[in-house]
């Protein structure tokens, strides 16, 4: 049965079925056939027992506290920030738009929502400045994802709220853990842009990333960055409210995102003044709409998740795994290829709760860290976010652009290659990933 709930899934979503209908359907098909139409009733008390747990308030605080600093103005100024810090340098756009977006994910908890705030200014801008449309959109759509790496990570909630109790992991260490990782991506895809840019260049290809010869800006004056960073300071602050007061026990991760909602709040109304009373309502939708979406996956996923764990199919996956081997560098290899695939086709979200039941198992059996196992897990779905067919930064960086999928396929290709070869350092060195945590005596 739980194979064959996994064969009508991928065919739904072979179909072009929604993830979240998708998961559903092919959750009620197999209730249907394995205990009759009564069986159907055990769903509503599933998802709703899902998605009615505390823990996971938080994501729609954060969701909301992202939206609200995107229409505070903070993406521009973080923009503004960052060129005055590293827009002079050779290739000085990548850097800026790397650093802007680690910036900007450690508010916004999202990929999507990194690319879309961080394109819409820096995708015109590389274009401006003779970069070359599938390496601005491609590298746009690639940083994007540290969204779900950098703390505050949506993602990290719901592996600590699967995986919390039988793991025995805190939201608050996972946070921390995703720190050095997401940094390391970040250089990682500015050293890929760069010799992606030396390449063309040796062919002779120039004109097409002729700004790689050369400064992108003059460089700016002590008081025009000091100046920048003063605009960008408020924004700034709140990773640090929210990392400072979870780490210190001042509140815990959901009560954090209620802080960066009132915080976000502040800063739109008081202190930039680019919120008005007229934009709440569309700030409330904006968010309303995500966290449902989200809201929905996680609550179809649990029933899939309900079915693998009735079924055994958790022991069943074991049992095959350590039958082909028993190595463990090679069962983390496994895994890795596994997850890359599923977040080719499946949204994070999605992919935790499908795959974290059936993978905890494994980890219990090999002692593996399970804090540096969710960062493997978030990196592996992260570099899903910008890989093709389902890649969600990818359609939002192309309609950015205005450039076709194939294009901008193209164009990740050396930022996969970056993010693949950070997957392996957090896999098979979890000290990557645990050092800072542990050094901070996180529990």
């Amino acid at each position: 049965m739980a194979w064959l709930l996994f064969g009508i899934f991928f065919l739904l979503l072979f179909l072009n079925v929604p993830i979240g209908i998708a998961i559903a359907s092919a959750a009620a098909i197999i209730l249907l056939m394995r205990d009759g139409i009564s069986a159907l009733s055990l769903v509503p008390d599933i998802m709703y027992a899902s998605i009615s747990k505390f823990t996971l308030l938080a994501i729609p605080f954060f969701i909301l506290a992202g939206v609200i600093m995107e229409y505070a103005g903070v993406s521009k100024r973080l923009i503004r920030f960052a060129d005055a810090l590293v827009g002079h340098y050779k290739g000085g756009m990548v850097m800026v738009t790397v650093l802007t977006a680690m910036f900007f994910a450690a508010i916004s908890g999202s990929g999507p929502a990194t690319v879309a705030a961080v394109g819409t200014i820096l995708i015109p801008a590389m274009l401006k400045y003779g970069y070359s449309k599938p390496l601005a959109s491609g590298l746009v759509a690639s940083a994007g994802s540290m969204g779900v790496v950098i703390p505050p990570s949506i993602t990290f909630i719901i592996f600590g709220v699967l995986a919390g109790d039988k793991l025995n992991v805190t939201i608050g260490k996972l946070f921390i853990a995703g720190i050095v990782p997401g940094i390391l991506m970040g250089i990682g895809f500015y050293l890929a842009a760069m010799v992606a840019m030396k390449m063309k260049e040796k062919r002779g290809a120039v004109a097409a990333e002729g700004v790689s010869a050369s400064p992108d800006r003059e460089k700016m004056t002590v008081r025009e960055k000091f100046k920048a960073f003063l605009d960008a300071f408020w924004g700034l602050l709140m990773p640090f409210i929210i990392l400072g007061g979870i780490y210190g026990g001042v509140f815990t991760p959901t009560e954090a995102a209620v802080v960066a909602v009132f915080y976000g709040l502040i800063v739109g109304f008081a202190v930039y003044r680019e919120i008005k009373l007229k934009d709440l309502p569309k700030i409330l939708v904006e968010s309303a709409t995500t966290t449902a979406v989200v809201m929905l996956i996680i609550g179809a996923a649990s029933v899939f998740a309900y079915i693998i764990t009735v079924e055994g199919f958790a022991n069943t996956f074991t049992q095959t795994m350590l039958a082909i081997t028993d190595n463990k560098y090679v069962i983390l290899l496994l895994i890795n290829i596994l997850l890359l695939i599923a977040g080719m086709f499946l949204e994070a979200t999605s992919a935790f709760y499908l795959f974290t039941p059936i993978l905890i198992p494994i980890l219990m059996q090999f002692d593996i860290d399970p804090t540096a196992f969710g960062v493997l897990m978030v990196v592996n779905l992260a570099i899903g976010l910008f890989t093709p067919p389902v890649g969600v930064n990818l359609y939002v960086a192309s309609g950015i652009a205005k450039i076709s999928l194939k294009e901008i396929s193209i164009g990740i290709l050396p930022f996969v290659i970056a993010a693949i070869v950070v997957l392996m350092l957090v896999t098979y060195f979890p000290v990557v990933s645990t050092w800072l945590p542990d050094l901070l005596g996180m529990k």
